[in-house]
């Protein structure tokens, strides 16, 4: 069911095995670490692979996390911030990832600008619980999202290429 791009892509992913959210206090912690280490290994991967395309970080409790991510079409890249919070049910529920700049833009969004994942991400979540987390939301979710929206907004002149002023 899964095609080979995607088999590649989540062999650079390491799976998570703690199963704790925000409520688990002590367990949230380690559940946090297992995150990190899982994104820098995943960031490191798309790096190596000349494919880097977000930053992320969170507040100190890691329940909201909040970023960049970037899409390079016809050799432009197209930027956006991103953020979304882990809800009290994770990791039994999958972060809602937002792009505030777009919202509105794309029947494939939500109000404040979440991304639908409902169809294809969320049910591969849910048959994946503990072991994914925020690096395959990335992965599996936002990833293929920009890929398919942001070429296609482009293309109707939804949003156009802004040129980075020096500060």
């Amino acid at each position: 069911m899964v095609d080979e791009v995607t088999r590649k892509t989540l062999s650079n992913i390491p799976l998570l095995k703690i199963k704790a959210g925000p409520r688990d206090k002590e367990l949230w912690v380690e559940r946090l670490k297992e995150e990190y280490q899982t994104l820098i290994k995943y960031v490191s991967a798309n790096k190596a692979a000349d494919n880097d395309w977000f930053r992320l970080e969170s507040n100190k409790e890691g329940t909201k996390w909040f970023g960049k991510c970037w899409v390079i079409h016809e050799l432009l890249k197209y930027e956006f911030d991103v953020e979304f919070d882990i809800a009290v049910t994770y990791p039994m529920t999958a972060p809602e990832i937002a792009l505030p700049g777009l919202d509105g833009k794309t029947a494939k969004m939500y109000r404040g600008g979440k991304i639908c994942l409902s169809d294809h991400f969320k049910p591969l979540w849910a048959r994946n619980v503990p072991k994914f987390g925020i690096g395959h939301a990335m992965a599996l979710g936002l990833g293929p999202w920009l890929a398919v929206e942001i070429p296609d907004l482009i293309a109707k002149g939804v949003i156009s290429y802004k040129e980075k002023v020096a500060e």
